[in-house]
């Protein structure tokens, strides 16, 4: 039914946009980036969501670098004029220009299922949600949340681990990353309150990767109406919170009733909303993607489960009977994080990000007009053999030492817009490698399972696993 809308948005539009599209081809510069801009409106947008959707986004990449040049080419994504970047020298390029060329850009479907992404600028928002996120967010302050977030971890292998032979890896992983946030941001425990949360969640994160048809009955449609709901939720928490009294930010609630802007005035109800709303989104699907990961490559190579173990296993058997793990036990746990890092690195958990040419300038020689599109790809580096030698095999000594050439590791962005959650979700991944590995060894019943992406790499039948715990004792 949606390719059917769809399909009908666009033969209703061709007219008008071949006209617009041969009107404004008189504007544009000669020395635009080699490439072709496809059909009008529609662009290379099917082919490119048609790789993504089979799990092969790098595909789409990797088949143009190779025909046009290896650092830049154009197209038409999403009705938009683009030029993908590629390579370390580009991130570089970009991430160092972040407001002076180029600025964050997000699709139509983002701004439909997010409207407050169109009600500053976006130079302006970003600073002031850094800003606000920053101490929450930093190393110093995360500490007090490791015995929590084990706790959790415990409690969610002790229901939907222990006593089955076989469980489902994604779904159990999006309700461990959920029960994780809900308590971080929110506070929430109460296994009805985020079973409610969860299952709307979930209607709104289908939508992501949907065809942006805002018609009843529709993927898009849904997620619409389920953001709409989370939101009212959201403002249903707050106003209780604020009747509370809580002399210290516990959440990051707290935290963000608590803090003012520049003026001195405390952010609105629907502002706080939308931010937590937001960072669900952008930690809660992402950090589901990068676990199912490390799990299905520790299935695939035994050697370095059993490396991984062994570090797991010299921690737990260093605590006493019911103590949490605490900051020095994730600090021990170095070749853990180079194995999540590693699986980051060949199954980034987001394909990329947008920017929007501010000014017109000229890059690598080619001219980049005004409004354009610029989309850089973690692929364009993580499976690039010229920044990680043999990009296909599963190395995790790449991050030992210094690790990985700068601009070329970059599964949290990097620049003024680097993600601030990295150490929350390098804490999160951590914890559950440590209670996963020291319970269970496990195989794959699917060993040839297909990679779809919804919005990020997700095993098509959610990675069924068979459970052997582990006869020792801890």
């Amino acid at each position: 039914m949606e390719l059917f809308i769809f399909f009908g948005l666009i033969i209703f539009t061709l007219f008008v946009s071949v006209s617009l599209a041969y009107l404004l081809s008189s504007k544009l510069p000669e020395n635009l980036p080699p490439g072709k801009l496809g059909w009008p409106y529609i662009g290379e947008s099917l082919e490119y969501l048609k790789t993504a959707r089979k799990g092969h986004p790098e595909k789409f990449i990797f088949d143009r670098t190779t025909k046009y040049s290896s650092q830049l080419f154009k197209t038409s994504i999403l009705a938009e004029p683009t030029v993908f970047v590629c390579g370390a020298s580009a991130n570089k390029f970009l991430f160092s220009n972040d407001n002076k060329l180029v600025d964050i850009w997000f699709p139509e479907s983002l701004k439909k299922l997010f409207p407050a992404t169109e009600e500053s600028s976006p130079d302006k928002e970003s600073k002031k949600q850094k800003m606000m996120l920053s101490n929450f967010l930093k190393t110093e302050s995360l500490m007090r949340y490791i015995n929590m977030m084990d706790s959790i971890a415990q409690k969610h292998f002790e229901y939907d681990w222990e006593e089955k032979q076989q469980v489902t890896v994604f779904p159990l992983a999006k309700k461990f990353t959920f029960w994780v946030a809900c308590k971080v941001f929110l506070s929430i425990e109460d296994p009805q309150h985020m079973a409610k949360l969860a299952n709307t969640f979930s209607v709104l994160a289908s939508g992501l990767f949907s065809i942006p048809v805002n018609i009843p009955g529709t993927t898009f449609n849904r997620a619409i109406k389920a953001a709409k709901e989370i939101r009212k939720e959201l403002i249903v928490i707050i106003k209780q919170r604020k009747t509370e009294a809580s002399p210290t930010p516990q959440d990051l609630l707290s935290h963000l009733l608590l803090e003012t802007d520049e003026n001195g005035q405390h952010m609105t109800e629907s502002y706080i909303a939308e931010r937590i709303l937001g960072l669900l989104v952008a930690g809660h699907e992402t950090l589901t993607s990068a676990i199912t990961s490390i799990v299905k490559y520790l299935a695939d190579l035994p050697h370095i489960y059993n490396q991984v173990l062994k570090e797991q296993m010299k921690i737990a058997k260093s605590k006493k009977e019911g103590e949490l793990l605490e900051w020095d036990d994730i600090k021990k746990m170095k070749y853990s994080w180079n194995v999540a890092c590693e699986a980051m690195r060949v199954a980034p958990p987001v394909l990329g990000a947008y920017r929007e040419a501010i000014n017109d300038f000229i890059f690598l020689g080619f001219s980049i007009p005004k409004g354009w599109k610029l989309y850089w790809s973690m692929y364009s580096t993580h499976l690039n053999p010229e920044c990680f030698p043999e990009p296909e095999k599963f190395d995790p000594t790449r991050f030992e030492g210094n690790g990985p050439a700068p601009y070329t590791f970059v599964p949290f962005g990097g620049g003024a817009r680097m993600c601030p959650g990295q150490e929350y979700a390098r804490l999160e991944i951590l914890v559950f490698m440590h209670n996963l590995i020291k319970r269970f060894k496990w195989d794959k019943l699917l060993p040839h399972e297909k990679t779809i992406v919804k919005p990020g790499p997700t095993p098509a039948k959610g990675l069924p696993i068979r459970l052997l715990p582990h006869n020792h004792s801890i």
